[in-house]
């Protein structure tokens, strides 16, 4: 299992309040990544932010937005060989134009 958790800085502030977007992009995340998508839930906060988490069968991709500080704190979670989970963190970085990313990953062993 892989964990990596990162924050988004620098980000355009219009695309970090587009729920629509902010979907699209965890959607094509997944995709990235080769995980099976089971369901995307968001929610637009006013005056401004977004959180969203995609559901995957191998565990999950969240997002949480602050517009009015160019930053997404997000993590990408997968299991299984099959996946690759950097490839959706990278998704994210580009879709959402980071202009710089911190990162860390974390290895989980079944035990």
């Amino acid at each position: 299992m892989k964990h990596i958790l990162f924050t988004l800085k620098d980000c355009p502030s219009n695309l970090l309040n587009d729920e629509g977007k902010i979907r699209d992009t965890l959607y094509a995340a997944s995709k990235e990544c080769s995980s099976t998508l089971l369901a995307l839930y968001s929610h637009k906060f006013h005056p401004q932010g977004v959180t969203a988490i995609a559901m995957l069968a191998e565990s999950h991709i969240s997002i949480h937005t602050w517009p009015e500080r160019g930053t997404a704190v997000c993590d990408v979670f997968t299991c299984g060989d099959h996946t690759d989970p950097q490839k959706g963190v990278e998704c994210l970085r580009i879709e959402l134009e980071a202009g710089s990313i911190i990162c860390d990953e974390i290895v989980r062993p079944f035990e």
